[in-house]
């Protein structure tokens, strides 16, 4: 029987629920403090992570918790990015 892996979690920086990896969105701040969005989750960087759901995207973008999170300004685009990605929904 092989060895169950270990699903990496991830916390949600707006609703602070711990959610795989996998079911969330990584935010990514580089060196040049350019904010953007990481689909790979590989990009270096500080990163943050949302849940891939509406409310939490919206709750993040009232709440301004990315750019205190990233400490850097995070661009109205970026939320609308978010949003677009959220509502088009997985293998859509």
């Amino acid at each position: 029987m092989p060895a169950k892996r270990k699903i990496p979690l991830r916390k949600c920086i707006a609703t602070n629920e711990m959610k795989e990896k996998k079911e969330m969105v990584r935010i990514v701040r580089s060196k040049e403090g350019e904010v953007s969005i990481d689909l790979t989750g590989k990009k270096s960087g500080r990163g943050a992570y949302l849940s891939k759901d509406k409310d939490a995207i919206l709750k993040a973008r009232k709440k301004n918790i990315l750019s205190s999170h990233l400490q850097a300004k995070v661009d109205e685009s970026i939320y609308e990015e978010l949003l677009a990605l959220v509502e088009a929904g997985p293998g859509k």
